[in-house]
């Protein structure tokens, strides 16, 4: 089994909320920071995205990578590297609990990069632990910052 990394935050907001924020492909470039361009590519009969490729600026990593979206239950999602240039593999997952009362979230993002190029697995591992952290900040701030 490959190794991941996985961080977990606290959201002000419902479980659905946070979802809803997290499912909408098209305006990640507006509050991930990496992410700089998103386009659904292919949306399932229920109208969510299925496969979406987004071109991403983190630094060391360059890339433009198509992802396949799967939807488990109403409080998960999960993707698979469908192509990339630079990487070999990037699992990854948003699970979302009620807290609080159902007053606010715990939203866990787990994630697994494996790179085409040679790279130590502890440079790997920080590599994901800064993607995880700064995308759960910036959905956060998001999420709270989204009038009622």
């Amino acid at each position: 089994m490959a190794e991941h990394t996985r961080s977990s935050i606290t959201i002000e907001a419902t479980p659905a909320e946070v979802m809803a924020v997290i499912a909408d492909f098209g305006r990640y470039p507006e509050w991930t920071g990496e992410v700089k361009e998103a386009e659904i590519l292919k949306r399932r009969p229920d109208g969510r995205a299925e496969e979406v490729r987004l071109l991403l600026d983190a630094g060391a990593i360059k890339d433009e990578h198509t992802l396949a979206y799967q939807y488990p239950d109403e409080h998960e999602i999960r993707w698979s590297l469908v192509k990339s240039r630079m990487l070999r593999t990037l699992d990854g997952s948003y699970r979302v609990a009620s807290v609080a009362g159902g007053k606010h979230s715990e939203v866990t993002y787990q994630l697994t990069v494996d790179v085409k190029i040679p790279m130590l697995g502890s440079i790997k591992r920080k590599a994901e632990k800064v993607i995880i952290d700064r995308a759960l900040a910036g959905l956060k701030k998001r999420v709270e910052s989204v009038p009622e």
